[in-house]
């Protein structure tokens, strides 16, 4: 089977971004299948391959994968009509290929949700195709949670899901919200995969407590860690309200690190240092064989977003599945699947959101109590081998795209 992916965020582990994609990739290559990789070349995916001047691409093997790398530049920090423009230009230029490259199978992967148009332009004019749409966030409703009123721009979202759902042979949701969001909109009998995120058990795992390579980090102090985008839709501004609630009761001995970037950024550094909050330490991204050595050292991982109901069962985070492979328990800010999963397994704190001194309350709890900590981090990472195994998930993918190729 050839499979053309699409992939706008594509990424290898050297990257500084989610590497799921080239995990199921090199499922499929190893499985005996081909697979094209079509992506954005940006900062943030270091992929180092030749120009084709004549294409206007980069194009080369890595790991068995025939990528070809469109230099489209994107970055978190860009705004809305920048970053749509982007995704725009990424669309149709992916859709000319997907028209005129060989291929059994069109698997597109979103965000941006602009992802799905060469898959649709493609199953429009050769029906033979399969086309099987993967949907990591469900639109409109994110955007219109998060505040996004312009109608021309909801609507234009709505059609275009409505289409993806329609022309797909099958769609594969990451979360359980995701799922059932795909199956209200789709034709009945649609064939829909729960495929979330899943946990690199060799990358990240449990280690005894390394030091942390970060300045200004006290040694001793307690670290609680966030790896990954400062945006709108993390809510990190969360963070910063435990940390002052933490310098109210006087517990310079735990720190709060954060590291990624993204648009929102700039403006919580800016708030760290006007309220002189000496517990928060920022760091730019890292790739991802980084951010796996430097969780090893961290006590407790965050996962955090602002508090949009959309989230609650329709997100899958990748830090989440990094931290519980490393044994760390999890400190959540908001109710939902990942809540549910942590109170059951007994892997880590669910805090309201919007409440600092719950926050504050959970951070001094797991500094002051080393053995629930510890044994918090053993049920993380059973949770992690027993339920979100790369490799069982890699072996799920593999098979949903076989069967959906043979039309079972």
């Amino acid at each position: 089977m050839r499979v053309l992916y699409f992939h706008q965020h594509f990424t290898t582990p050297e990257g500084t971004g989610g590497t799921r994609s080239y995990e199921f990739a090199r499922a499929l290559i190893a499985r005996g299948h081909q697979v094209t990789m079509v992506c954005g070349r940006s900062e943030r995916s270091v992929l180092d391959l030749p120009l084709d001047p004549a294409r206007r691409w980069h194009r080369g093997v890595i790991d068995g994968i025939d990528v070809i790398a469109l230099p489209l530049a994107y970055s978190n920090r860009d705004g809305v009509a920048r970053r749509a423009w982007t995704f725009l230009r990424f669309a149709f230029r992916s859709a000319a290929i997907a028209v005129r490259q060989e291929g059994d199978l069109i698997y597109a992967t979103s965000t941006p949700l602009t992802s799905a148009i060469p898959g649709i332009v493609a199953k429009f004019l050769w029906r033979r195709k399969r086309f099987i749409f993967e949907v990591r966030d469900l639109w409109p409703e994110l955007p219109r949670a998060l505040g996004m009123k312009n109608p021309l721009l909801l609507g234009g979202m709505s059609l275009l899901e409505w289409l993806a759902y329609r022309w797909a042979d099958a769609c594969v949701g990451l979360a359980p919200g995701i799922e059932e969001g795909i199956k209200r909109r789709s034709p009945p009998g649609r064939r829909v995969a729960l495929i979330p995120n899943g946990c690199d058990l060799e990358l990240f795992h449990p280690a005894s407590r390394g030091r942390l390579d970060l300045p200004g980090i006290a040694p001793g102090n307690f670290v609680a860690g966030f790896t990954g985008a400062h945006g709108l839709a993390n809510g990190l501004e969360a963070v910063l309200d435990a940390a002052v609630e933490l310098k109210r009761r006087g517990r310079a001995d735990i720190s709060l690190v954060l590291i990624g970037d993204g648009i929102r950024k700039d403006r919580l550094v800016a708030r760290a240092r006007r309220e002189n909050l000496e517990n928060c330490h920022f760091f730019p991204p890292m790739k991802k064989t980084a951010v796996a050595r430097l969780t090893a050292s961290l006590d407790c991982g965050l996962q955090i977003l602002a508090d949009v109901p959309a989230f609650y069962r329709g997100t899958s985070p990748n830090k989440f599945f990094d931290y519980i492979s490393a044994g760390l328990p999890v400190v959540n800010n908001y109710p939902g699947w990942l809540a549910d999963l942590i109170t059951e397994h007994r892997c880590g704190l669910v805090v309201p959101p919007r409440d600092p001194i719950a926050f504050g309350d959970a951070l001094i709890r797991l500094a002051d109590h080393q053995e629930e900590r510890s044994a918090m981090g053993r049920a993380a990472r059973a949770l992690a081998e027993r339920k979100f195994s790369r490799a069982a998930l890699s072996r799920q993918f593999v098979d949903f795209l076989e069967g959906v190729e043979r039309g079972n």
